[in-house]
């Protein structure tokens, strides 16, 4: 009996440290900055909420631990209130403000009136610092890049996609995929488990020193050309997306092909359509013709900047007009895509939305960026599909996103009245929350696609 009452307490004992290593709290690693815009007027009187909480290396809030926190903020700008208690109370120096973060802080920024871009930034000792940047404009009055009247096209199609640009990449490297121990192309595994679209970026010439692949120049026309016979070899469709730069472009960044400097703008303009023109035409002579096409990539600040900054607005819709014009020159059935990275920012994507209808740029479809981190919560996301959707009367989707994949794809699908036509998961091979390993072998988040498919592509 002492023996079995010895080791059931050595049994308990180990229970009890076993309860105390995992009752641990969840250590947080980095500080989240979600703001509620990013273009805001510069008239001294517009106001942006954003959220700041830590959280730890899965992306998880940790809300029940509370750190110092400065604020700092560099531009025309002000902050107002930390959570609704006035900021000057904070108040460190001209462009600093210190409290403590516990659970979600509130934070209202106010513009000032110069144009420009202000940098907010959240820093945590020990963690990695959250930031943001927000784009000050003046729209001014808004002139139509054209008097024609346009129809806009709708699909039949339910789109689960992928953004696969990399695989090229990753095969020279040496990787090879595969699923459950068979070795098969990547595209194959993914058309098996229920995608049906491949989106593709393409850049001006990645290539050149500063470009986006320097002297190998993946992404270039010639790669595009590879992937694209690959992608309707398998049966699937094509999204061909066009960066209109050299590197990457996204709300922080959209810089001028090297070979577009010192252009005046109405040659930029004949730049932009005469390069269109010849992607889709090659595309299309080698039978290859894109679905659809995205006229710039997360253009919510604009493309091609200077000239086609968000505070240039006429400038810019002229710009995507003249690529608009450029795909309708070559395939005139190609869904045309202006996509924004503002999943749950719904003020700021009907100011982008509002802009290029009383400009009268054409297009067809409406696309958004959905990153938790950046782009508000799942209910957010929820309205700003369903509120875009309704106002400009447009079939909408989810152009890009990693995590939460039953839930966003729930979302993409299920827009009222029928406008959500489904999505594309960025870079699923290789970044973030991949389907594959380091290795090339899937794993069980490529599991939850055949699911999906069941449920919303038939």
């Amino acid at each position: 009996m002492y023996n079995i009452c010895k080791m059931l307490g050595g049994a308990l004992m180990l229970l009890a440290i076993a309860q105390s290593i995992y009752a641990q709290p969840v250590k947080p690693t980095e500080v989240q900055v979600t703001p509620y815009k990013t273009t805001m007027l510069a008239t001294g009187k517009d106001e942006a909420l954003i959220i700041v909480k830590m959280i730890d290396r899965d992306g998880k809030d940790v809300p029940h631990i509370k750190r110092p926190v400065v604020y700092k903020l560099i531009g025309d700008a002000d902050i107002i209130s930390i959570n609704n208690v006035a900021a000057k109370d904070f108040r460190t120096t001209d462009t600093t403000w210190q409290t403590a973060l516990s659970g979600t802080a509130r934070i209202i920024l106010r513009a000032g009136t110069s144009l420009q871009h202000i940098k907010f930034e959240a820093k945590v000792d020990s963690l990695w610092p959250g930031s943001t940047e927000i784009h000050t404009v003046k729209p001014g009055k808004p002139h139509r890049v054209t008097n024609d009247v346009y129809v806009a096209k709708t699909t039949t199609d339910k789109i689960l996609g992928a953004d696969i640009s990399f695989l090229p990449e990753l095969e020279a490297k040496g990787i090879k995929f595969s699923d459950k121990g068979v070795q098969k192309d990547a595209i194959a595994i993914l058309s098996e488990h229920g995608f049906n679209y491949i989106r593709l970026r393409i850049f001006n010439n990645p290539a050149q020193p500063k470009g986006y692949s320097p002297g190998k120049g993946f992404c270039d026309l010639a790669h595009t050309k590879q992937m694209a016979k690959r992608v309707k070899a398998a049966g699937m469709k094509l999204l061909l997306d066009f960066h209109y730069s050299d590197y990457w472009a996204d709300p922080q960044q959209q810089y001028k092909p090297a070979a577009w400097q010192g252009k005046d703008f109405n040659t930029l303009k004949d730049s932009v359509q005469a390069f269109t023109i010849k992607v889709m035409r090659e595309l299309k002579n080698q039978g290859t013709e894109p679905d659809m096409v995205q006229v710039g990539n997360e253009i919510n600040h604009g493309m091609i900047w200077p000239e086609g900054q968000i505070s240039n607005l006429d400038s810019l819709s002229q710009l995507l007009y003249a690529g608009v014009k450029g795909v309708k020159a070559v395939s005139p059935s190609s869904l045309i895509m202006l996509h924004v990275a503002l999943g749950g920012q719904a003020v700021e994507s009907e100011f982008f939305y509002d802009a290029m209808r009383d400009r009268n740029v054409p297009y067809d479809i409406i696309g958004l960026s959905y990153y938790p981190k950046w782009h508000g919560t799942l209910a957010d996301l929820k309205a700003n599909l369903a509120g875009l959707s309704k106002k400009y009367n447009k079939q909408i989707m989810v152009a890009e996103y990693t995590h939460l994949k039953r839930e966003v794809n729930n979302l993409a699908f299920n827009v009222p009245g029928g406008k959500g036509i489904g999505s594309f998961i960025w870079e699923p091979l290789s970044t973030w929350e991949q389907v594959f390993d380091s290795t090339g072998k899937s794993n069980e988040l490529l599991d939850v696609y055949p699911g999906i498919a069941g449920k919303y592509l038939k």
